[in-house]
């Protein structure tokens, strides 16, 4: 085959097949990215963006996420046929700022906008989304992947080398690869969602209102200037109506809002709609071949605690590095089974918790349910993964691949914190960093923390085996560092100034103690030295004695 094209097909283009896109893209890996709709998509859908993804957003250099996207607002709930408030429950888990997470306020911001937002900075890369354009089947052979697409009703042959489904529950990806999608669709979770123009009189846009009772008839309104400014997303839940009718008649829908929201209410335009049933569903394998599958082509659930969008852009994520790295030829095809073995456990307990918070709402009048810190997504590991080493760590430990973040504990297969006012020093002018502004897709980053340079030496020799454009390095020295020379052979050397990463990274005065940070933000290996550097190294690239 004749790989002048580009070599990885993403067929769907929502936000977990952009963000595969984008971080290969940033790899330098080129693509080509199809979607079989002939216009973007519309609607805010699942619009809640949780910590984790913040981070991973960041490392992608995508800060209009955390830009644009707003707080959740206070949900509003009030007394029957009137605009009294009754409760005000808080939609979110609070968590105290910490300098080791810089986004501890999850976000909102609609799916179309996000889209948008990473489809701009796939075109910086010359790569542009071909809507309209359909995957209809491929095969796959020890050369690669021969693709037939359609368009405008013309089939074409792509001959490609790899192929990313992240084509939704109904995409031809995953029934290609011929894995399963085992699990239930609950006929008692049916609603109808959409966004909608309206102006109610009385009715506060600080606020997400909630009217009715969702086990009768229930709508909730969450504004949203993305919209429009009277702009407002909705869910309907009415059991006694034929939601697959309600979902096609403005009118009705109008009717229903109207006749729950006890003020007068003005309609300018409904925008878009679609009825949702609860699926909860998972594959049994995240690839096969030369194929893989991302996001709702490998996994939905409940919306309840919103990780479905999130947990598709972390598997994007989590697969973008490990292929680039296949495909340069500086690691071995058996990297890319770590995709599988790191995320199926995470996806596994996240469907757990997220069926939990279903079934503890649909008990609860007003569909709500306690939210915990673990939907911040900050505590997601992978611990048990055989690619990750950890030299401190007690072995034996049960494997909980959805955990909560607990900062008094790290271990390699955790999230890397991060740690702001570092001093970059011994290169002419100094600069302040933070942990997270080295953290990036396309290399690793070795964190070497000891008292001093002299100790840092012999590690950052060890390095110097290693190719420059995958591995950086960085010295993090304590604040009480003194006489820095000027020429030092690591990429940075930081002094932490206000003992933010000393303590993150649970150092102990005087020791010297090496983390590596995978191309993804998770730290891959806590080692003693080189001989671990090493050690690490020699699981992930080829040719690494």
């Amino acid at each position: 085959m004749n790989f002048t094209r580009p070599p990885v097909l993403v067929v769907g283009a929502g936000p977990a097949g952009l963000v595969a896109a984008l971080t290969l893209l940033q790899n330098g890996i080129s693509v080509r990215i199809i979607d079989k709709e002939p216009n973007p998509r519309m609607g805010q859908r699942g619009p809640g963006i949780w910590p984790r993804s913040l981070e991973l957003f960041n490392f992608l250099d995508v800060p209009e996420v955390n830009n644009l996207g707003k707080p959740v607002p206070i949900m509003r709930t009030y007394k029957h046929g009137t605009l009294e408030p009754l409760t005000e429950p808080s939609m979110v888990p609070h968590v105290e700022p910490s300098p080791a997470v810089p986004f501890h306020v999850p976000k909102l911001i609609g799916q179309q906008l996000l889209d948008v937002i990473l489809r701009r900075h796939l075109e910086k890369f010359s790569c542009s989304v071909e809507m309209g354009t359909e995957l209809r089947s491929f095969e796959q052979s020890d050369e690669g992947v021969t693709a037939v697409l359609a368009k405008n009703g013309t089939l074409e042959t792509f001959n490609t080398k790899w192929v990313i489904g992240a084509d939704g529950a109904k995409g031809v990806v995953r029934k290609q690869l011929g894995l399963t999608f085992l699990g239930e669709t609950r006929d008692d979770v049916r609603m109808v969602m959409g966004d909608i123009r309206l102006h109610a009189v009385g009715l506060d846009r600080t606020y997400w209102h909630r009217f009715g009772n969702f086990k009768e008839r229930g709508v909730s309104l969450r504004p949203t200037d993305e919209i429009g400014e009277d702009g407002w997303q909705f869910v309907i839940s009415a059991p006694d109506v034929d939601l697959t009718k309600l979902a096609q008649s403005e009118e009705l829908i109008m009717e229903i809002i109207a006749s729950l929201i006890p003020t007068e209410v003005t309609f300018n335009k409904i925008v878009w709609v679609s009825e949702y049933r609860a699926n909860i569903r998972m594959v049994n394998k995240l690839s096969e071949g030369q194929g893989f599958v991302v996001g709702d082509a490998a996994h939905v659930h409940s919306p309840t605690g919103g990780q479905g969008l999130n947990s598709g852009i972390q598997d994007a994520f989590n697969l973008g590095w490990k292929l680039a790295l296949v495909e340069k030829g500086l690691a071995d095809k058996s990297l890319l089974e770590t995709y599988n073995a790191e995320r199926l456990p995470v996806v596994s307990e996240m469907l757990e918790r997220t069926t939990t918070i279903l079934n503890q709402a649909m008990k609860a009048e007003n569909m709500t349910a306690p939210r915990s810190p673990i939907l911040f997504m900050l505590g997601i590991n992978c611990r048990f993964s055989n690619i990750v080493l950890d030299e401190f760590a007690i072995p034996g430990k049960p494997i909980n691949a959805y955990g909560v973040l607990d900062e008094g504990n790290l271990e390699a297969g955790d999230r890397a914190p991060d740690a702001p006012n570092m001093l970059q020093v011994g290169r002419g002018e100094s600069d302040v960093k933070t942990l997270f502004g080295l953290y990036r897709p396309s290399y690793h980053t070795v964190l070497v923390f000891a008292p001093s340079l002299a100790g840092a030496t012999p590690i950052l020799g060890a390095l110097e085996a290693y190719d420059k454009s995958v591995v950086r390095s960085a010295v993090v020295l304590p604040s009480s560092a003194i006489g820095v020379p000027v020429a030092a052979p690591a990429d940075l050397v930081l002094v932490d100034q206000d003992g933010h990463a000393y303590s993150a990274y649970l150092i102990e005065v005087g020791q010297t103690k090496v983390f590596v940070i995978r191309p993804d933000g998770v730290i891959g290996a806590i080692v003693h030295g080189a001989e671990g550097v090493k050690k690490y190294f020699s699981g992930i690239f080829l040719g690494v004695v």
